[in-house]
């Protein structure tokens, strides 16, 4: 199934893309209006509404509705960094030591945008992008094993891990610099597992303006979806409805030679095969100021400190 969430109404709704349109899921499960509340409920709310689809028809049409994230705010939006080989190497070359371990950091869950959303750049001058597989979990997963991972995996999504370089480059942690507000497109809808196949043999690609810049396979994963639920659910819960980002490959702007960060008007594309694509226009920042940073403020003061 895809399932989406719409505006219906005036209001957010979830459905089911059927065809060319969309059923309203409380329509046929009224106790479901919440794409989370779907994720908690496991495979047989979606046995259920599976049944229930074969004598429902579509209430709006696919095209020309407006998409939102397929899951709302999560408790815990991750992403993992240089987990594909050739995009590790990239970050050698720019002076990122290459991680002993599984590298994870937050995005604000105000970060999360719709798969056709406007990003702003704010205050960025070095905007990036990308592409990654986003897991969303369902079943709460606690000290998970790789072999009982898939059995917390409530679907699949399109995301694009947008990225503010200077500023995740201020400090060792990138959050600030990955959760700008509309730094995480994700959509279009959730595919479930059943329609996915193997989550490891999936094509990526991005496109800016229509040119190629990323194109690689989940199979080059270094880290397992399996493994990095694993890892994850080792030091705390994921819960339904969490968002979890696989990593991004080779191609990104930032480590292009030279350097091409995105500008004002450039369109990008993510696609990732069985599951389809997000596209977001870059728009004219809506900062009101840009900060005057001070570079050296921790120096000075423990400078003038030993004084």
């Amino acid at each position: 199934m895809k399932l989406v969430r719409f505006i219906w109404d005036g209001q957010p709704a979830i459905g089911v893309v059927v065809g060319d349109g969309i059923i309203r899921i409380s329509d046929l499960l009224p106790e479901y209006r919440e794409m989370r509340q779907l994720a908690a409920a496991g495979p047989e709310a979606l046995e259920r509404l599976a049944d229930k689809l074969a004598g429902a028809r579509p209430i709006v049409a696919l095209e020309g509705a407006r998409l939102l994230s397929p899951v709302e705010r999560p408790h815990n939006f991750l992403a993992i960094g240089m987990n594909y080989r050739k995009h590790a190497e990239e970050g050698v070359r720019l002076g990122v030591v290459p991680p002993k371990f599984q590298v994870w950091f937050n995005k604000a869950t105000s970060s999360i945008s719709g798969p056709f959303d406007e990003i702003d750049p704010g205050v960025t001058r070095q905007l990036d992008y990308e592409v990654e597989l986003g897991v969303v979990i369902g079943r709460a997963a606690r000290y998970v094993t790789p072999d009982e991972a898939p059995a917390h995996v409530f679907g699949y999504v399109v995301a694009n891990d947008v990225s503010a370089r200077d500023w995740q480059l201020h400090a060792n942690t990138w959050t600030i610099g990955k959760s700008f507000e509309s730094f995480g497109p994700v959509g279009p809808w959730i595919v479930t597992p059943d329609e996915i196949g193997d989550p490891h043999r999936l094509e990526l690609r991005t496109y800016v303006n229509g040119e190629l810049r990323q194109q690689a396979n989940t199979e080059q994963l270094i880290y397992s979806i399996w493994e990095q639920i694993e890892y994850v659910s080792t030091a705390f819960v994921l819960e339904p409805g969490d968002l979890l980002l696989t990593g991004t490959p080779e191609g990104v702007g930032h480590a292009l030679i030279p350097q091409r960060h995105l500008e004002t008007g450039d369109v990008v594309r993510c696609e990732i095969e069985n599951i389809g694509a997000i596209e977001n226009k870059v728009g004219p920042s809506k900062a009101r100021r840009f900060p005057v940073l001070d570079e050296n403020r921790i120096s000075k003061v423990l400078a003038a400190a030993q004084a």
